[in-house]
């Protein structure tokens, strides 16, 4: 296995290979920011990556000992809206889903997590299609979630929660 500091020095590389060709092609390139905010969410979060055998989730979370999927969402201009993050693997074993928020330089700004309760919840409520399987939008996934990390403040000890009466 190859020291962390190889790994974060190539995640640096990939955010700005990733952000350049956006500017140049127009388009994303497929896939990076999937693997940038599964190394950005073990790292500021503290998880422990899965080994390779485990399906359905991404990373533990040491001090709940729930089982993480990640997913990510790159935002290029948020006066758009209406993003959508990819589908949850509904039908796998998992305990919660952590959604990192990305700026145009790949680099992350907000992460969000929800809990799988909350989460089957609002899919099995929901008569829209992509809600069945598995699909949201960002906001969506925002309220049902909560803000455990920013670019400001870091790791929020006290996690609020935006579901609070």
């Amino acid at each position: 296995m190859s020291p962390p500091y190889a790994a974060d020095k190539l995640i640096a590389q990939a955010r700005e290979l990733a952000a350049e060709y956006r500017r140049a092609m127009g388009k994303p390139l497929p896939g990076v920011s999937t693997e940038i905010a599964e190394h950005d969410a073990i790292r500021l979060l503290s998880l422990e990556p899965r080994s390779e055998e485990q399906g359905g989730w991404d990373a533990l979370d040491p001090a709940s000992g729930e089982r993480i999927q990640i997913k990510s969402r790159t935002i290029f201009d948020e006066s758009k809206g209406g993003e959508r993050i990819g589908q949850l693997k509904v039908n796998q074993e998992w305990d919660a889903v952590v959604l990192v928020l990305m700026d145009e330089n790949y680099e992350p700004y907000e992460i969000y997590r929800a809990h799988r309760d909350d989460l089957s919840e609002y899919l099995d409520r929901s008569s829209a299609n992509r809600a069945k399987r598995g699909a949201m939008s960002v906001a969506r996934f925002k309220i049902l979630g909560e803000l455990v990390w920013d670019a400001v403040n870091g790791r929020q000890e006290e996690t609020w929660d935006n579901q609070a009466d």
